[in-house]
């Protein structure tokens, strides 16, 4: 697998893991955007995997989940 392969894949596990986590919460792609205070389409596209996160956004995704990190990217 090549690097961007591997990155791209990694990239979908998070947002699927981002997905997962902000649906059992009950919380909709908007809510969870307020929270983080980015745009929803930023949030749709990180649950697409479509695009790459900085990691100040995926740790205020973390915190308004309030998930252990490992539940976003596990090892």
């Amino acid at each position: 697998m090549s690097k961007n392969a591997k990155i791209h894949a990694q990239l979908r596990t998070f947002g699927a893991n981002l997905r997962r986590e902000r649906t059992a919460k009950e919380l909709t792609q908007e809510k969870l955007a307020e929270m983080v205070d980015v745009n929803i389409r930023t949030i749709q596209k990180i649950e697409a995997g479509d695009i790459n996160v900085l990691v100040t956004t995926a740790m205020r995704i973390q915190k308004a989940l309030g998930c252990p990190w490992g539940r976003l990217m596990p090892d």
